[in-house]
C-alpha cells in the first residue's frame, strides 16, 4: 500500500540565502527567506533556521564562502537536518558539491517550486506540464549523477561505463520530453475545440500573486465555483471557468488561473503557457493584491513582469485589493486609494465590497458593448426569439407590419449576430450600427 505525501513524515530543513548590500539589503533577503518558509512548509518541511551571509557574489563552487560551509555542517550535524533550501538557483556544480560536503538533500528555489506543483498537480493535463517542467529542469544536472563511473582509462575497450549511463539518461528524458509536449499540444488542441464557444461571451481572468485569495475570490463571486481555496502558496494549478451574472444579458466567464511569484521558473510558465492562455483570450483582468502583506508593491511588480513575459501587452487591467480587513491601520487604506485611484478595494472572505466590484466590471464590460438596430417582419419569430435570447433588447417598435429592434450586444458576438440576420434576409433587414 502506498504512503501518500500527507502521512510521510515532515523533513527537516534549513534556509540558506545571500545578501550583497546595498544591492539586496538584508532586510529584503529576510523578507524572500520568509517566503521560502511558506514554500517549504507547503511541500512538507519544518523549518528548523534560517541562514544569510552577506557576500559580494556567489561562491562559484560552494554559493556560500567555505567558512560558511563549515558552520553549516555543525548546524546540520547537530539539528539532523533533513535537508538544505537554498533561496536562490545553484548550478549543478554547486549543488553536487554542498551535497557531498553536507551529506543531505540540496535543493534551489526552483526545485522546491516545481515539487509543490508536483504536490499539487491533480489533473493530467497539469501532471504533464509539471513533469515537464521538471524533466527540463534536470537535463542539465544529470552530468553529476555518475560520476562513481566516469573514470576513463587509455586504450581500445576501456570507455568508462558512466559516460555510456549518462547518455542513455539524456535520451531517455528528451524522448519524454518530446512525447510531453506532443500531448500536451494535443491536449490544447482538444481544450480549444471544447471552449470555441465560450469566446462568444466575454472573458474575465482573476490574476495575482500565488495566496492573494483570487480562489476566495471567485467562490465569493460565483458560489456555485467550489474552488479549492487554503492558506498554502499555489492551491490552484489547473484553470477554473464559472458563469457570472451581473445585470441584464451581462453574462461573464471567470476564469481563476495559478498564481504567480517571485522567481518563477521560466521553463514552469513554458510549460503552463497553454494554461494561461485563458489571460490572453480574456478580455481584461483582475489583479488580486493581498493589501496585508508587507512586500504587496514588489509583488505587483512580479505579476506585472510576469504578465509580459506569457505576452500580456494591453493595460486593461483592474486592481483589487484584497484583504482590506486585515489591516490595521486605516490610514493604510487612504493612503492607498491615493496612490490607486481606480482600484476597488474589498475582503473577499468577508464579502466586503463585492457589488462595487461587480459594478466596476459591469462599466468595464459595458465599454465593449455596442448597439445596434434590426427591422424585420412581425411574424418573424425566430429571428425575434433568437435577439432576445442572444443579445439585450433595450426598444421595440411596431411599424405596420413590420418591428424595429434596438438591440446591444458585445462585440464578440456580433459578427455572430449579423450571420443569423443574413440567414433571415428574406424578411430582415442588415443590423446598422448606432
Amino acid at each position: 500500500m502506498n504512503t501518500s505525501r500527507l502521512d510521510r513524515p515532515r523533513e527537516r530543513a534549513v534556509l540558506l540565502g545571500l545578501c550583497s548590500p546595498p544591492e539586496v539589503p538584508r532586510q529584503q533577503v529576510e523578507e524572500y527567506l520568509s517566503e521560502l518558509s511558506f514554500l517549504a512548509d507547503t511541500a512538507g518541511a519544518d523549518v528548523l533556521a534560517s541562514i544569510i551571509q552577506e557576500r559580494r557574489q556567489r561562491d562559484p563552487a560552494y554559493y556560500i564562502g567555505k567558512g560558511k560551509v563549515d558552520e553549516l555542517v555543525s548546524l546540520i550535524q547537530e539539528k539532523e537536518v533533513d535537508i538544505v533550501i537554498v533561496d536562490d538557483d545553484l548550478s549543478p556544480v554547486q549543488a553536487r558539491n554542498l551535497e557531498r560536503v553536507f551529506e543531505c538533500k540540496v535543493i534551489d528555489r526552483t526545485g522546491l517550486i516545481l515539487q509543490i506543483f508536483a504536490i499539487r498537480a491533480k489533473s493530467a493535463r497539469a501532471k504533464m506540464q509539471v513533469e515537464l517542467a521538471q524533466l527540463e529542469y534536470m537535463l542539465p544536472r544529470l552530468s553529476g549523477q555518475w560520476t562513481h563511473l566516469s573514470k576513463q582509462k587509455g586504450g581500445i575497450g576501456t570507455k568508462g561505463p558512466g559516460e555510456t549511463q549518462i547518455e542513455t539518461d539524456r535520451r531517455l528524458v528528451r524522448n519524454r520530453i518530446s512525447w510531453l509536449k506532443k500531448k500536451l499540444r494535443e491536449v490544447s488542441l482538444q481544450h480549444d475545440t471544447q471552449t470555441r464557444g465560450r469566446r462568444l461571451i466575454p472573458g474575465v481572468a482573476l490574476v495575482g500573486y500565488t495566496n492573494a485569495g483570487k480562489s476566495t475570490l471567485m467562490n465569493a463571486l460565483c458560489p456555485e465555483a467550489e474552488a479549492f481555496a487554503e492558506n498554502r502558496l499555489f492551491a490552484t494549478l489547473d484553470t477554473k471557468t464559472r458563469r457570472l451574472e451581473l445585470k441584464i444579458n451581462k453574462l461573464v466567464l471567470l476564469s481563476d488561473t495559478v498564481g504567480f511569484i517571485r522567481k518563477l521558473p521560466h521553463n514552469l510558465v513554458e510549460s503552463f503557457r497553454s494554461t494561461l492562455d485563458e489571460v490572453l483570450q480574456a478580455d481584461f483582468l483582475l489583479h488580486v493584491v493581498d493589501a496585508s502583506h508587507p512586500g504587496f508593491g514588489e509583488q505587483m511588480q512580479v505579476v506585472r513582469e510576469t504578465l509580459r513575459e506569457i505576452g500580456v501587452e494591453h493595460e486593461n487591467i483592474i486592481e483589487v485589493f484584497n484583504k482590506i480587513d486585515a489591516l490595521e491601520d486605516p490610514g493604510m487604506i487612504r493612503e492607498l486609494r491615493r496612490n490607486h485611484p481606480d482600484a476597488v478595494f474589498i475582503s473577499a472572505s468577508r464579502g466586503i465590497n463585492l457589488s462595487a466590484l461587480k459594478e466596476v466590471i459591469s462599466d468595464h464590460l459595458a465599454q465593449d458593448f455596442v448597439e445596434r438596430k434590426v427591422r424585420t417582419h412581425v411574424s418573424n419569430n425566430k429571428l425575434i426569439g433568437y435577439l432576445y435570447k442572444h443579445a439585450e433588447v433595450i426598444e421595440k417598435h411596431y411599424l405596420d407590419e413590420e418591428v424595429e429592434l434596438i438591440f446591444r450586444v458585445h462585440k464578440n458576438r456580433i459578427k455572430h449576430i449579423d450571420a443569423f440576420i443574413n440567414t433571415c434576409h428574406g424578411t430582415a433587414y442588415a443590423a446598422a450600427d448606432l
